[in-house]
């Protein structure tokens, strides 16, 4: 097996810090850096991205509804970027959000983490409502191909918090079940104090509310989107995530992007800067 996805997160944390960019080619942030809404233009925003983060930021996050509402060329375009940033030794999260079981989630699974696949990332974040046992397939291939996998749990977004706060029977939050058997997960495939799968965990939500307070062994990484444009600040990272808060990945996108074409690099620097700060 090729070296774990939690020990090349932790590689990165030590060397480039915890920075995610993200890759959202917007249509009016195309039109702000003079880009096409194409799928070319999506691919051109995606490549000045990837290099401006190149020795900055060692994660991106390229989202890929913003490459597929392009069609076939628009995931020829997403090939290209995964593979400018991997080329580059960036750790790629593909924000696909996916689900499903059986057979149709372990092709999701072979989508974005089967090797030699041209959508082929270093960790692909999944959606868990049928159930994370569901997930099993992805989860299997991940372990053996070295590869991560982010487990929504709890995100900002108003339309899910109440669902994600519900109990269920056993008396737990769904929030709190679906880090559990993360949790259940890493313990048994994972010998370093960090897990090859983590959780997504909206950095402007009170995790006490979704009962997410104490540090689960291994601890899960945490893919925190919320910060920048959003409102959540990186200065209250460790307040925010508390027990969690070594494993936290700080995802910024909008706030980053909307810098411009002349600036993004200056922005990454600053930024990558303020999070080592904020988590050091």
């Amino acid at each position: 097996m090729t070296a774990g996805f939690a020990s090349r997160l932790a590689g990165v944390f030590a060397g480039q810090g915890r920075l995610c960019v993200g890759i959202d080619p917007h249509g009016w942030l195309l039109s702000e850096w003079n880009l096409p809404d194409t799928a070319e233009g999506a691919r051109e925003f995606g490549l000045r991205i990837v290099d401006a983060a190149s020795g900055l930021a060692g994660i991106v996050k390229p989202q890929v509804a913003f490459f597929e509402r392009f069609g076939s060329r628009g995931f020829d375009a997403l090939e290209q970027v995964i593979r400018a940033a991997r080329e580059q030794d960036i750790l790629v999260i593909a924000d696909a959000k996916r689900g499903d079981v059986g057979s149709s989630v372990d092709a999701y699974g072979e989508t974005w983490l089967g090797e030699g696949s041209p959508l082929e990332s270093d960790a692909v974040t999944l959606n868990p409502f049928q159930g994370v046992g569901a997930l099993s397939g992805p989860f299997e291939l991940a372990h053996r191909n070295g590869k991560g996998i982010f487990v929504l749990a709890a995100t900002s977004n108003p339309e899910g918090i109440a669902g994600q706060k519900a109990k269920l029977t056993s008396g737990r939050t769904l929030a709190r079940s679906i880090l559990d058997d993360v949790t259940t997960w890493n313990a048994a495939h994972t010998t370093g104090p960090l897990g090859n799968v983590g959780v997504v965990l909206g950095a402007t939500l009170d995790l006490a509310e979704f009962e997410l307070g104490d540090s689960p062994v291994p601890a899960p990484p945490v893919l925190a989107p919320g910060f920048g444009h959003q409102g959540a600040s990186v200065a209250d990272l460790t307040t925010i995530y508390g027990a969690l808060s070594d494993g936290v990945i700080v995802s910024e996108s909008r706030a980053l992007l909307a810098t411009g074409p002349a600036r993004i690099r200056q922005a990454v620097a600053a930024r990558a800067e303020e999070v080592r700060l904020a988590s050091a």
